[in-house]
């Protein structure tokens, strides 16, 4: 069995790692280079960088950011925001990342998938999903969860498979930030729906949720922001704890 992954998020804002509540209500949590460097110290297997604004305000991502945090790592590194071309991916890999993470783009132009997992890999191109639980059914958002579309959440994902997509990150914007668990129910049914690896994101407020996320969930890797950022759950830790659970983790 492939050992399940612990992914650290920064949010970034304004140059700043932040974090909200459903999207909304913003604190700050740190320098994100030097959040990045003391992930890697930890021993998180891989590192998330979203610049959250990105597209809300019509801009590209800051490189120059970028290339100051990927300094400092020595892990997996995937960035997203402002992604909206060929060539802002490859400014960002230029800049040290090892992967993009699409979102916005890719609901408005879908095969902006197709031409990424061409020219550079499907293992470059991860999907980023924002879904909001409504009327029975998950409604995936754009523009940093602040506009819905007309998508769902697992017909998006099987085309975004069948695109090339080499994963697919889901954020319940129902759960993000409350601390109250990992949309489990609807992890499991997208790991049924798709073959490619399931990255479970909003809701981690304990182990035991990170625990279930694999268990229930179904999830190859599940992300943290907040109870990593303001030390309620530490990444050593949660490994060992996963580990006496019968989960297997990189230690």
């Amino acid at each position: 069995m492939s050992a399940k992954r612990i992914i650290a998020c920064l949010d970034v804002k304004d140059g700043r790692t932040v974090k909200g509540v459903n999207f909304v209500n913003f604190r700050d949590a740190g320098d994100p280079a030097e959040m990045g460097a003391e992930y890697c110290r930890q021993g998180a297997d891989e590192l998330v960088f979203l610049d959250i604004a990105a597209t809300h305000e019509g801009r590209k991502t800051f490189a120059d950011l970028v290339k100051k945090v990927a300094a400092n790592v020595t892990i997996p590194f995937t960035v997203g925001g402002g992604i909206y071309e060929l060539c802002d991916v490859e400014k960002l890999l230029s800049a040290g990342a090892n992967k993009v993470s699409i979102n916005s783009a890719a609901l408005r132009r879908p095969e902006l998938i197709d031409e990424i997992a061409k020219q550079f890999g499907s293992q470059t191109v991860t999907c980023a999903i924002d879904g909001n639980f409504e009327n029975g059914k998950w409604i995936c958002y754009v523009s940093g969860g602040h506009v819905a579309t007309d998508k769902e959440l697992f017909t998006w994902a099987k085309e975004a498979e069948s695109r090339g997509a080499g994963a697919i990150l889901f954020t319940s914007m129902t759960h993000d930030g409350v601390k109250q668990g990992f949309p489990c129910e609807a992890l499991a049914q997208l790991h049924d729906t798709v073959r490619i690896p399931i990255i479970a994101s909003g809701g981690a407020g304990s182990m035991q949720h990170f625990a279930d996320a694999f268990t229930v969930g179904k999830a190859d890797a599940a992300l943290g922001a907040s109870v990593f950022h303001f030390g309620e759950v530490e990444i050593p830790t949660l490994k060992k704890y996963l580990t006496e659970k019968g989960i297997a983790v990189s230690l």
